[in-house]
């Protein structure tokens, strides 16, 4: 498993620092800084408090410093280690095919965005330490030793310090006592008191860093919640299909338009709660493992399912990151009724079926950890899948203004502010690209809507007083550079360029 792992994910050993990989590692200065470790901990600096994930990368910088392949290794043999988990957690469940799921988890092309991208380590090692700590609370289920009680809690612990997003695995708990025992009483939601404590607390931190720091003021979604109600609908759906065929893959994809008031809005929620209520009408019998399977998969979707705001939901309502500790449930119930099914076939057809979907599942993590590889490679199958993400033209534009193409990095930003006339940092990156032409009246007329937009930023300030003072407007640029200096006061380029002009 663990071979056949590192082979499907070969591209990802020759990727670079990828998005957001300069924000967490590549330009990281609490990365860098040898109180990196204590400021992590102990402040509110950074944007997000996965201490013990960001604690994991300042160690591996001593090790690999600027070099990315260190990180990816190490991301690859975190996710196999998850897979080998996912495989034991799946026999003491007594669930059919375990090691086939697992193998299925392990190869599965939507698990790519999470496993290649460096600063999604936070989802391989909370999910590491999620499954230990089910592992630790089914032993304490089998023998009451209350020591893998509190292993169980140290464990889950570790793993909302790693990321959130496990925040609701004590519902999954709950749900796998009813799996074994056909009951839950009153010792067993006692026994999970502690993991909703952690949980509630990490939480409200997790939500706090992100108004914080991820939105920091932005409006992500002026949804009501019946909107969301019915969008939760959609993504479950939508996060079905791509684990049950994984093709279409997109790190950005469509967002959608949901209007609340049109009975078909309401359709996806409707049929999922049908299928829900068919699994327990016939809970007895063939609906039980659906019912777990469904219920342990939204359980873990639920943070993400958009009653709650996160940043990323500004690009699209869901993201395949976003199911990496969720799609085991579904891999599982796939895998064992598929093994059901096979009992009833020749022999000799079952392992070239299972060998088929191996191969589909390795080909497809192969071809989409390519992606991964790169900036350019990334944004433009983004952009091949989704011509409407703006995110996605103002990164390319990035990638194509550090090669040289101004030209080509121009149109992609004129393309951004078409598709988000709101985005400040576009006007601003189109400004710096009309500066460099030469073009000084265009760059004025972007870095005025730049500070417009972002009122906040001193950068925006004195790259327009810059423009200015170019075409001959020498009090207008002077205004900009008194401003720059008001908002940035320890930032010595305003004043030089006041003194310039003086």
């Amino acid at each position: 498993m663990v071979a056949l792992t590192f082979i499907a994910y070969t591209p990802a050993l020759r990727g670079g620092f990828v998005w957001d990989d300069a924000l967490y590692v590549r330009d990281n200065p609490l990365i860098k800084a040898g109180n990196g470790l204590r400021r992590f901990w102990c402040t509110s600096e950074f944007t997000d408090y996965y201490a013990l994930s960001n604690t994991s990368l300042w160690l591996e910088w001593r090790l690999w410093g600027n070099h990315p392949l260190g990180y990816h290794v190490t991301n690859i043999l975190l996710h196999a280690l998850n897979a080998l988990l996912i495989w034991r957690l799946l026999q003491r469940l007594h669930i059919p095919a375990a090691w086939f799921a697992a193998l299925a988890f392990a190869l599965h092309p939507v698990n790519v965005m999470s496993v290649a991208w460096i600063s999604e380590r936070k989802n391989v090692l909370s999910l590491l330490f999620a499954l230990l700590a089910l592992l630790a609370f089914l032993r304490w289920d089998d023998t009451r030793n209350w020591r893998w009680h509190v292993s169980a809690v140290g464990a889950f612990a570790l793993a909302l310090l790693s990321k959130t997003a496990v925040v609701m695995l004590p519902f999954v708990l709950l749900l796998c006592v009813w799996w074994r025992h056909d009951r839950v009483n009153r010792r067993d939601f006692v026994a999970t008191i502690p993991f909703f404590a952690l949980a509630l607390v990490m939480g409200l931190v997790t939500v706090w860093f992100e108004r914080q720091h991820g939105i920091a003021g932005e409006v992500v979604r002026t949804d009501s919640f019946t909107t969301r109600l019915a969008g939760a609908g959609w993504a479950v759906w939508f996060y079905i299909g791509k684990v049950l065929w994984p093709v279409g893959l997109s790190a950005v994809y469509p967002r959608w338009t949901i209007n609340a008031s049109s009975p078909t809005a309401w359709l996806p929620l409707l049929v999922f709660a049908v299928v829900c209520a068919v699994c327990w009408k016939f809970r007895a019998t063939w609906g039980r493992g659906g019912l777990f399977a469904l219920g342990c998969f939204v359980a873990m979707l639920l943070p993400v399912l958009g009653f709650i705001d996160i940043a990323f939901m500004a690009y699209s309502l869901v993201a395949d990151h976003w199911q990496y500790v969720a799609i085991t449930p579904l891999l599982a119930l796939a895998c064992a009724a598929g093994a059901k099914a096979a009992a009833r076939w020749p022999w000799r057809w079952s392992p070239a079926l299972a060998a088929i979907v191996v191969a589909a599942l390795g080909f497809g993590t192969w071809r989409r950890a390519h992606v991964w590889t790169n900036d350019e490679t990334l944004w433009r199958d983004t952009l091949r899948k989704n011509p409407t993400a703006w995110m996605a033209h103002n990164n390319l534009a990035n990638v194509l203004l550090a090669q040289g193409h101004a030209d080509e990095a121009a149109a992609q930003y004129q393309e951004t502010i078409r598709l988000k006339p709101d985005y400040g940092s576009a006007h601003y990156n189109l400004g710096i690209v009309n500066f460099q032409r030469g073009d000084y009246t265009k760059a004025v007329v972007q870095f005025r809507e730049t500070v417009r937009l972002k009122p906040g930023s001193a950068e925006a300030y004195n790259n327009l007083g810059a423009a200015l003072a170019k075409a001959g407007q020498t009090n207008a640029a002077v205004a900009q550079f008194e401003m720059a200096a008001r908002l940035a006061p320890k930032w010595d380029e305003p004043r030089a360029n006041l003194a310039r002009l003086r």
